[in-house]
């Protein structure tokens, strides 16, 4: 019988977490170079867009909470970075901007992170 230890099951916990992210940030990436290499596609850039939004909902809902274990300092940058992406999909999605690859760099930088 195994028998592991209650930090070592938090440990695999919190990696399957991150991967998660990764993944999720990895959609995200596909979503958004997809959007930038088709520019006639407003759907492929509606797509992005609202993924990209949806997962920052999440993060910064998750990074705001009481329970989120990472330092405050760390939290606090996460979300400033999160509302600038969240801003600037929406300036992509009114077609006030075109800076999809600006949100594909920070996007890959933040999973980058997650390794």
């Amino acid at each position: 019988m195994y028998r592991f230890s209650y930090a070592e099951i938090l440990e695999d916990a919190s990696d399957g977490c991150r991967e998660r992210e990764r993944l999720a940030f990895d959609r995200a990436i596909d979503l958004l170079r997809t959007a930038s290499e088709d520019r006639s596609n407003g759907i492929a850039r509606s797509d992005a867009i609202s993924f990209v939004q949806r997962l920052w909902s999440v993060l910064i809902e998750d990074l705001m909470s009481s329970e989120n274990g990472l330092p405050e300092a760390l939290r606090a940058q996460l979300v400033s970075i999160g509302l600038w992406i969240m801003k600037e999909a929406d300036l992509v999605r009114k077609e006030e901007s075109k800076n999809l690859n600006a949100l594909i760099e920070i996007n890959s930088m933040i999973r980058d992170g997650l390794k």
